[in-house]
């Protein structure tokens, strides 16, 4: 009874208040010119991998599919919480709505879940190419790339639906503080006032599915990769060969990167303005860095975007 009595006493949460960069209010026009430009060269970087693609028949191949897919990710992960950001830059109190918070957590689980699987898809496809180049054709039909991205949305959406589920049931009491940006499950984990042991239980199995066995298999790919290509007796197939994997190997190691220096902190937590900064590199600067990085190494994408940049030249 006294339980009871004292969990109606408490406040339940109903907007949660951002206090990610709260620490230095001077810098608020600065951050959002910086972060507006990010944003900006994010949509565009991307917008023009999925047009060149699309455009050249040249660049149809199981690659480049997943390069897409992987564009596609990144416009939307960037999208779920930059626009958000932005807009509380002119706000005095810088709120999201609960309900507004679970559905940023939903999409950002499900986007950053689906890069995951989708770059050991990549990974999968290049140690197909470079060290099973004869049943290539075969191994990585259209129906198999189908399958491999669609897997990697739908384990996206099940590991997000789950975790987005058991968030919502949590009882949240004030304060409705959030020492962040964007709303994630660890911060909402320490705002409640209910048993939470199931919801760190399938933090563990999703950082172990979802986490760390495709940035293992992603390795081990490459392991193989790069022992088929070090046999290779021409240096220029050596180089040719590991140019067409230069792009994603140096993609993943920016990703697994910093989504583990992101969510495997110390239990003692970063300090505020570490914990923001590494969480801008992780969800706002890697979206921005893969084109550019498809766009520098990769010769075929190169092409494809100078084709494209003279076509609409010469249309005006």
């Amino acid at each position: 009874m006294k339980d009871i009595k004292e969990r109606e006493n408490q406040t339940v949460v109903t907007e949660f208040l951002f206090l990610g960069f709260s620490n230095h209010p001077e810098l608020q026009g600065l951050f959002f010119l910086m972060f507006l430009v990010v944003y900006l060269v994010t949509l565009l970087g991307n917008l023009l991998i999925l047009t060149a693609i699309r455009i050249n028949p040249v660049l149809h191949t199981p690659m480049y599919y997943f390069l897409t897919n992987l564009s596609f990710l990144d416009i939307c992960y960037t999208s779920t919480t930059v626009p958000i950001m932005l807009v509380n830059f002119f706000q005095e109190k810088k709120t999201i709505t609960y309900e507004g918070c679970l559905s940023q957590i939903f999409f950002l689980v499900t986007f950053a879940g689906s890069e995951c699987v989708l770059l050991a898809a990549m990974a999968y496809d290049r140690f197909i190419a470079i060290c099973h180049p004869l049943r290539y054709p075969v191994l990585m039909s259209k129906r198999v790339c189908a399958y491999l991205a669609a897997g990697s949305w739908l384990c996206g959406v099940v590991n997000s639906l789950t975790h987005t589920g058991l968030t919502a049931t949590l009882t949240l009491c004030g304060p409705n503080q959030i020492s962040h940006f964007l709303c994630d499950i660890p911060l909402l984990l320490k705002l409640s006032c209910s048993d939470t042991s199931a919801n760190e239980v399938a933090l563990y199995v999703s950082s172990a599915t979802i986490g760390l066995s495709p940035c293992l298999f992603t390795a081990v790919s490459y392991i193989l990769i790069i022992s088929a290509i070090l046999k290779i007796q021409s240096a220029q197939g050596r180089q040719k060969a590991f140019s067409t994997c230069a792009s994603h190997l140096t993609v993943v190691v920016i990703y697994y990167g910093t989504s583990n220096i992101n969510y495997d902190q110390p239990s003692s937590g970063y300090s505020l303005d570490v914990d923001v900064l590494v969480s801008v590199l992780f969800c706002i600067v890697t979206p921005m860095l893969n084109p550019i990085i498809y766009s520098l190494r990769n010769k075929e994408v190169k092409v494809a975007l100078r084709k494209l940049c003279e076509r609409y030249i010469l249309s005006q």
